[in-house]
């Protein structure tokens, strides 16, 4: 299915579509489409390393509704070298610093049999429940099972050339260096997640082989230490017998053509795969698109080392998360995939990445943010409805609830995030009491007879209320009447609470008592009820409020007040009110 917004100049996914089909189709006419991603399992897998995967999968999945073949490819850096020791793992791991990532030990009392297969386990787990389809390939698989020899020897043998290369762009600004020019432009949050993706990537600050003495793009990985602390001494073309020390003090020599214990360097690595596997389309982000850093680079090598064509790049901005404060924002800890679909569905998480263009930065809510997060989803998917959005917004949405392979699992009856959080918040997870609640909301209109309708909306609220909303937000309805401020009351309060009690089982909806609450000051001034306010019933209105959250929860705020009365109850709100 072609979307309807493929002409408009404002939906980038269309736009870049029409140039990877018309950049396949001179490259390699008649084959699939091959779009690419890579990921670093090095650590946690957060949101910013998850604009790599959605960039080329919305990319993939407008092509793939066009109805020609397109191919996904996530390779999995799982053969680079172990870093550092994120933060709350064991230092000790540190004796494990230049193995390739597939021969660390997993984190303590993980399941998985290698650091590598622990960090991808979420991401892969996220994916699927995001809809992405992909093709999974392990660099550690690719080259220990000698796939790419004849590359690696290719590499080897023009050393000279690429090193030339290389040197045109080493004196030239470093990743690094770029974020932090921008930094003192961006907020906290924002610099926290900028250096995260950074760090989350690795290889963009990795070097490029150049340690001294003759140049070699390889590096091997020792067969003692399985260190990649290692020093080529010599190398013969003819024979590719290649000798190498270790800081560990092995020395040893092997023949290239058959040794398959270890990797090209980055900027060499990154280039020849784009040959070997066609690759049309990856995106990256700024640490890799700074002046002489990979992409950069790698268009030279690819084309005048492999004989390919660098593949269209866009450069994709970082994701800076709201409320990050309450996780651990230390380095190595920033929310993950599967922690945002704990607090979100999976159609507003794929919304975030799909209607921001690729450079565009933009913010996941983990705070209270997330409400109003969801009131421009419900307020888009309205629109949808009735026909009244533009075509690119439409455009998104569409490609938020569903992919080429079918649509995503949607929650059948919509009622506002907020609304279901202040019911979790106030029941506190009391199942009998939420389904009470959800039948009076809006009787006439949402029809919930079961808490499955409202699923899986309500689960992620559930989530976030248990996680995310902080102990001075959660909200405790009195035991008791407060009898001592009842006995203080004066006469015009005392006469807005008998007017509230008077009409409360007639009003007793939503809507109704969203309306009862803002009218009593109106009343009281001899209004009607669907009086406009002036300034003087918006002071009345507000001090009403505070005097009904004080006497029903011992404050002067707390969730929208007609979701805590049907929350309390008739009876009990009678009871607290004096009545």
């Amino acid at each position: 299915m072609c979307l309807m917004a493929r002409d408009t100049e404002d939906d980038w996914v269309s736009r870049m579509a029409d140039q990877v089909i018309a950049a396949a189709e001179r490259r390699a006419p008649g084959k699939p489409v091959v779009v690419a991603s890579g990921l670093s399992p090095s650590g946690p897998i957060h949101l910013g390393n998850l604009r790599e995967v959605m960039t080329p999968h919305l990319v993939a999945d407008e092509i793939r509704r066009r109805g020609i073949e397109c191919v996904h490819i996530l390779s999995w850096d799982d053969y680079d070298r172990f870093r550092r020791v994120p933060a709350g793992i064991d230092p000790s791991w540190s004796r494990h610093i230049g193995k390739p990532l597939t021969s660390v030990p997993a984190p303590e009392g993980s399941r998985y049999p290698n650091w590598a297969e622990h960090f991808k386990a979420p991401m892969i787990d996220a994916a699927g429940r995001l809809g992405i389809e992909f093709l999974g390939i392990s660099q550690t698989e690719r080259y220990t099972s000698g796939a790419y020899s004849a590359q690696v020897l290719l590499a080897m043998r023009e050393r000279a050339r690429i090193d030339a290369v290389l040197d045109r762009h080493r004196t030239k600004a470093r990743p690094e260096s770029d974020l932090g020019e921008r930094g003192s432009r961006l907020s906290e949050d924002e610099a926290i997640a900028a250096r995260a993706a950074a760090e989350g990537s690795g290889a963009a600050t990795e070097d490029d082989g150049r340690t001294g003495g003759e140049y070699f793009p390889y590096r091997p990985y020792c067969t003692v230490c399985e260190s990649d602390a290692t020093t080529i001494i010599r190398y013969d073309d003819d024979t590719t017998a290649l000798t190498y020390v270790c800081e560990c003090g092995h020395r040893e020599t092997v023949e290239l053509s058959t040794h398959h214990r270890g990797k090209l360097v980055w900027k060499v690595d990154w280039p020849m795969r784009w040959a070997y596997e066609g690759v049309i389309f990856e995106p990256s982000g700024v640490d890799h698109q700074s002046p002489g850093s990979s992409f950069v680079v790698g268009g030279e090598l690819v084309r005048e080392i492999f004989g390919g064509e660098q593949p269209i790049g866009p450069m994709y901005a970082f994701v800076g998360i709201s409320g990050m404060a309450k996780m651990s924002s230390s380095k190595g800890s920033v929310p993950t995939p599967s922690d945002a679909l704990e607090i979100m569905e999976a159609a507003v998480l794929r919304w975030l990445y799909a209607r921001r263009k690729p450079q565009q930065s933009f913010t996941v809510a983990f705070d209270q943010e997330i409400y109003r997060l969801y009131d421009e989803w419900d307020a888009l998917g309205r629109k949808v409805a009735e026909g009244t959005v533009s075509p690119s917004h439409a455009a998104a949405f569409v490609r938020a609830v569903g992919t080429a392979a079918g649509p995503l699992p949607v929650t059948p009856v919509v009622l506002p995030y907020r609304t279901l959080a202040s019911i979790i918040d106030i029941t506190t997870g009391d199942a009998a009491q939420e389904l009470r609640i959800l039948r009076d909301l809006d009787p006439e209109n949402h029809h919930v007879d079961r808490l499955d309708e409202v699923r899986p909306r309500l689960d992620c609220a559930r989530a976030w209320v248990m996680t995310q909303m902080s102990a001075d937000q959660r909200t405790f309805v009195r035991a008791e009447p407060d009898m001592e401020l009842l006995a203080t009351l004066s006469p015009t309060e005392r006469d807005s609470l008998a007017m509230l009690l008077d009409r409360l089982d007639e009003h007793w909806s939503l809507d109704g008592l969203t309306t009862l609450v803002y009218a009593i000051p109106k009343l009281q001034a001899g209004l009607e009820m669907d009086a406009e306010p002036t300034p003087e019933l918006k002071a009345a209105q507000r001090q009403f409020f505070a005097l009904l959250y004080t006497l029903l929860v011992g404050r002067d705020t707390g969730p929208r007040l007609p979701t805590l009365l049907l929350a309390i109850g008739s009876a009990r709100v009678r009871s607290l009110l004096g009545g």
